[in-house]
């Protein structure tokens, strides 16, 4: 009988293929959309997805000033950040930080799905967030991901 032997591949730095997706997200929900920019960012959705490699592709978001929010979320979502100093907690409303600097509110969603670690943080710099239309990617020629 002829048996076949099977390897299971593990993915390195040097033999992940990295690729450009751009990702419009006016009219879509913040958290669904989020959920599956984190497992592009992670790579989880290749067939060679190693959990302590760096797999993910790289991520343009634009129109981040048009995504929309469930409920009442808008109103009474609330963002903390603290100085380190006693009574130093700081808080703004989701209304709030759209207004000022509405990229935030998509890296601070996409950041709390990633792992807390070395990875983590590499795998979010692979994801870039504009406000408007315009990107500074044209060059990577990036493809149009649905979500």
């Amino acid at each position: 009988m002829d048996t076949l032997s099977y390897k299971t591949k593990s993915a390195n730095k040097d033999t992940v293929e990295r690729k450009w997706w751009i990702v419009d997200a006016e009219g879509q929900t913040l958290g669904r959309m989020a959920s599956q920019l984190a497992i592009v960012l992670r790579g989880k959705n290749k067939p060679y997805y190693t959990p302590h490699v760096d797999c993910g592709d790289f991520i343009i978001v634009i129109n981040a000033e048009k995504v929309r929010l469930s409920g009442k979320k808008i109103d009474k979502k609330v963002y903390f950040s603290h100085s380190g100093y006693p009574g130093g907690v700081k808080t703004k409303t989701t209304k709030e930080i759209l207004e000022s600097r509405p990229e935030v509110v998509i890296e601070k969603a996409i950041r709390g799905m990633l792992p807390k670690n070395k990875l983590g943080r590499a795998m979010f710099k692979k994801l870039y967030v504009y406000a408007g239309a315009e990107h500074d990617h044209v060059a990577q020629k990036p493809a149009t991901l649905e979500v």
